[in-house]
């Protein structure tokens, strides 16, 4: 592998922590005008659209002839069906605060399912380094106030299962990347994803009788914009650059990369919603960016199987 495949990989995973951190304030903003499912709706409606259109005019090149798609249509189970829905349903049962500390584990579940099903070896060093990244999230979320209530069961394993879901997805792109393009991948992802959201909210609105308002939420443009970004950049460009980076490192690895969203998270709260930044938030950030380096710094470097193509966009036999 070469050094400047890896060196894009990393950049791919802050970019993706980033977008990740700024999309919970557009999150916010969509579901003042629309319904967890519609939000979810719109922002499949915009990814599949943004997707199509270069593949449409041939710009992508998609092949998935002797492929193995049940394993492709296994992985767009898990992210983003299964992801999504479990998500909305525990924070219907949990606090924000919860999922933010449930989410933190993504990376050990990750590790824990790679090293099973990929053969994924980590250093004590390693393993180590991803624990401090856990514990720099818990210890935001904790100080701010945000404990966690175990009276409330459905939430949290709801939640709970929201990591495994996305580590499993990690576990299964990682492998899928030596048949698919990334591009092959996120377009199968987003279109399911769009198809299967699409539906249930259809048949939600009917069985209701409220179908005219399903598209009332597309006369304001804080909304438009909101869901522009959160189906456009939060989902299809973290889907393109999320199965390049697995193409280029382990899934350990990578997972370890979304606790920096939180440090984002924060950040665009002081920016934007003139939210303070306490002691607190400051030093478990430097935890979480410890945890991220020692995480890649300590991993036992291993060659990597090629993928099926090392570009974002392409045929795997151009």
């Amino acid at each position: 592998m070469s050094p400047s495949g890896l060196k894009l990989a990393y950049g791919f995973a802050v970019l993706n922590a980033v977008i990740i951190g700024f999309s919970f304030l557009f999150a916010k903003t969509a579901l003042a005008f629309a319904s967890p499912l519609d939000t979810l709706t719109f922002r499949f409606a915009a990814s599949f659209l943004a997707i199509s259109v270069p593949a449409a005019l041939g710009w992508l090149k998609l092949s998935y002839r002797g492929k193995p798609l049940l394993k492709a249509l296994l992985l767009a189970m898990m992210y983003p069906l299964g992801f999504f829905t479990l998500q909305a349903y525990g924070l219907q049962h949990a606090s924000s605060a919860e999922g933010g500390i449930l989410y933190a584990f993504t990376p050990v579940v990750t590790m824990i399912l790679a090293s099973v099903f990929l053969k994924e070896t980590t250093t004590i060093l390693q393993k180590l380094s991803i624990a401090l990244s856990v514990f720099g999230v818990v210890f935001i979320f904790w100080m701010k106030g945000g404990g966690m209530d175990w009276s409330n069961l459905t939430g949290i394993s709801l939640l709970l299962l929201t990591c495994v879901a996305f580590a499993g997805y990690s576990v299964l792109a990682r492998s899928l990347t030596k048949h698919f393009s990334p591009a092959e991948l996120t377009f199968l992802m987003l279109g399911i994803g769009f198809a299967v959201f699409l539906v249930i909210s259809l048949a939600s609105h009917a069985i209701k009788g409220t179908l005219p308002q399903l598209a009332e939420p597309l006369a304001s443009w804080t909304f438009i914009v909101s869901i522009l970004f959160l189906g456009v950049i939060s989902s299809l460009v973290t889907a393109l650059t999320a199965t390049y980076i697995l193409s280029k490192m382990e899934a350990s690895r990578m997972s370890v990369f979304a606790n920096l969203s939180t440090i984002v998270s924060i950040a665009a709260g002081a920016l934007f919603l003139g939210e303070e930044i306490t002691f607190y938030q400051i030093l478990g950030s430097v935890l979480i960016i410890a945890g991220v380096i020692g995480a890649n710094r300590f991993s036992r470097v291993r060659p990597v199987q090629p993928a099926a193509t090392t570009r974002v966009y392409g045929d795997a036999s151009s």
